[in-house]
């Protein structure tokens, strides 16, 4: 997402410009149309300092709020053509190129080790992630991350269907960030995507003995019509890797992964009697 001038201290972000540009856009097709900020925030179910704070650049405003705009407005599609570029503009800088991967990808594979992806996320624990972040991010960018976590999740919905699959260290699964009812909540998603028919969830036991991955967390993606990249990410900075030869090795690392992991089954069972409190 943007990082906004003067606020939490950050250096100027290369998407802020694209808000701005949309905020003034929206604003011309605002008053061509006659309507105040206020008017037109009733009929999209915004107040009308949020009107302002999207015309302002300070608020990247949700995909259906511009499809909506753009109706009400009379723009001719010239709202929902940015559509895209905003919803990029809504990820960390270190993220984008990722993420633009990510949208087009035939299939998705993480090993995670710390959090609970964010492919994966509810919506209140990725709220409570971010709210732990320090330097501390402005409630502003907070929503505008986890509008973006949760978007991600379409990826699931996609037709034709996409593939993914999950590796999870057991240890995230007790840790209980925000509160215990918010781990409650994430495990109960993780029940709901693990039985997804085209996503497999595995849980990496604690006390396994042979571990092929003790240097990080990593993913990999597969565009449908691409070579297989790797992603890193660490300290708020991100890495695409392209290099064939790198990229397969990471493969291979995950290929063991899972064959010493609990298998799909074993772990939707696992995780439901963390649930039931029997572990």
């Amino acid at each position: 997402m943007p990082q906004i001038p003067g606020q939490g201290g950050r250096n100027e972000d290369p998407a802020d410009e694209l808000v701005r540009s949309f905020g003034r856009q929206f604003k011309i097709f605002r008053e061509r149309a006659g309507l105040t900020q206020a008017e037109l925030g009733e009929q999209l179910g915004y107040g009308e300092a949020q009107i302002a704070s999207i015309e302002q650049g300070r608020r990247i405003a949700r995909p259906q709020t511009i499809d909506r705009a753009d109706e009400l407005l009379g723009a001719g599609g010239v709202l929902t053509a940015r559509k895209k570029e905003l919803a990029l503009a809504r990820y960390p800088t270190f993220f984008r190129g990722a993420a633009r991967i990510e949208e087009e990808a035939a299939e998705y594979h993480q090993y995670e080790c710390l959090v609970v992806p964010g492919m994966l996320q509810t919506e209140e624990y990725a709220r409570t992630l971010l709210a732990l972040w320090r330097p501390r991010w402005t409630d502003t960018e907070i929503e505008e991350m986890v509008m973006a976590r949760l978007t991600r999740q379409a990826f699931f919905d996609h037709k034709p269907a996409r593939t993914g699959s999950f590796v999870l260290e057991e240890a995230l699964l007790h840790r209980p960030l925000g509160s215990k009812q918010v781990l409650r909540g994430q495990l109960e998603q993780l029940l709901l995507f693990g039985n997804h028919p085209n996503i497999e969830v595995q849980v990496m036991p604690t006390q396994v003995a042979d571990h092929t991955c003790l240097d990080g967390p990593f993913t990999l993606m597969t565009p449908r019509d691409g070579d297989q990249v790797a992603y890193l990410e660490s300290h708020g900075n991100g890495r695409v890797i392209a290099n064939r030869e790198t990229v397969r090795g990471f493969a291979v690392r995950y290929g063991i992964l899972r064959a010493q992991a609990m298998s799909p089954d074993r772990s939707l069972r696992h995780i439901e009697k963390l649930l039931q409190g029997e572990l």
